[in-house]
């Protein structure tokens, strides 16, 4: 007869999210608020898109794009003859 599953004891646990992200999104310079990150050019002015290491996205549309590589390729050494 296999086992029971573990039953929980007590109510789970809520994640910690960071309080006032959407206070990050943004920077005051004197009279002007600017936002740190694009606006999607599909959606418009208002919703912006999220930052990947790669690739910039949109949560509403599914909007993607990928950013350049400015890095240089490593140079492959020669295999030295023994």
């Amino acid at each position: 007869m296999p086992k029971k599953a573990k039953e929980r004891k007590g109510k789970k646990e809520k994640k910690k999210h960071p309080k006032h992200l959407k206070a990050t999104l943004y920077e005051v310079k004197g009279d002007t608020v600017e936002r740190k990150r694009r606006s999607c050019p599909k959606c418009g002015a208002g919703i912006l898109m999220a930052e990947h290491n790669n690739r910039l996205n949109c949560g509403k549309c599914g909007y993607t794009e990928f950013k350049n590589k400015t890095a240089e390729p490593k140079e492959e050494k020669a295999a030295e003859p023994k």
